[in-house]
């Protein structure tokens, strides 16, 4: 439930339309609903702005499909990640709407928010083919979010006339994430063009002294650039969410 439904639940009591035991019952489980696997945090929008998202990785086909209806019944859209083919099969069968992002290993339950075409938008810039899981992991949490995504990819340091071709598109943009494997060195450089946020996502991509992304993380840990914040390794949810959380109260001002 959002705060805009609640509110007119409130006012519609208070105007007689709706009776105070209907209240309740639509109230009952606001808080959390417990399915005895999980417990389904129904309050997280009016909280955060946005439900509680599925992390698919180390549950069933069923946990996961149950827990989408109860998020969706009440939210109207559900965000899973990490999901499995077996999902994405299981899914189509049981939701009338549903998108899945195989790249992303994402699906998109119900009917998220729109953007608006003239919004400015959240570029993806991503340094090679490799990293595209991630980086469609930030582009479609950022677009489900309600925010309008830019994809810019495969514009890695080693030909860096790639990346300088898209200046505009990077300038226009409300807010930059940047998705890298190997030495992570595309957040720094792109740190030092713009003047929005940039979120850096290092990426498990590369050879054995990239220790799995780690080397990434500590490059971009330590940009020269300002204005660079670095999320987890592979965590492209995590740069899309905290993206779309920028670009939120940017329109609030």
């Amino acid at each position: 439930m959002t705060e805009r439904e609640l509110s007119k639940l409130l006012r519609d009591v208070k105007a007689g339309r709706v009776a105070v035991g209907e209240a309740v019952e639509r109230l009952r489980t606001l808080p959390f609903e417990d399915l005895g696997f999980a417990k389904v945090d129904h309050h997280r929008e009016l909280r955060t702005g946005f439900p509680e998202v599925i992390y698919c990785a180390g549950k069933t086909v069923a946990q996961v499909i149950e827990i989408g209806q109860r998020i969706v019944v009440r939210n109207h859209v559900a965000l899973a990640t990490r999901c499995s083919p077996e999902m994405y099969e299981a899914a189509r069968k049981v939701f009338p709407e549903v998108e899945c992002h195989e790249t992303a290993r994402v699906m998109v339950i119900g009917r998220p928010p729109k953007a608006s075409p003239r919004a400015k938008p959240v570029a993806v810039v991503s340094a090679g083919t490799a990293d595209a899981p991630a980086a469609e992991e930030a582009a479609v949490t950022a677009q489900t979010m309600g925010c309008r995504v830019e994809r810019i990819y495969d514009v890695g340091v080693a030909g860096l006339h790639r990346l300088l071709r898209h200046g505009q598109k990077l300038r226009e943009a409300r807010c930059i994430i940047v998705v890298a494997g190997m030495e992570g060195a595309l957040a720094s450089v792109v740190g030092g063009l713009v003047s929005v946020p940039v979120v850096a996502v290092p990426t498990s991509v590369g050879y054995g002294a990239s220790f799995e992304g780690l080397s990434a993380l500590l490059t971009m840990l330590n940009s020269c650039a300002a204005g660079v914040t670095v999320v987890n390794i592979d965590n492209g949810f995590g740069a899309g969410y905290f993206a779309a959380l920028l670009v939120r109260e940017a329109k609030r001002r």
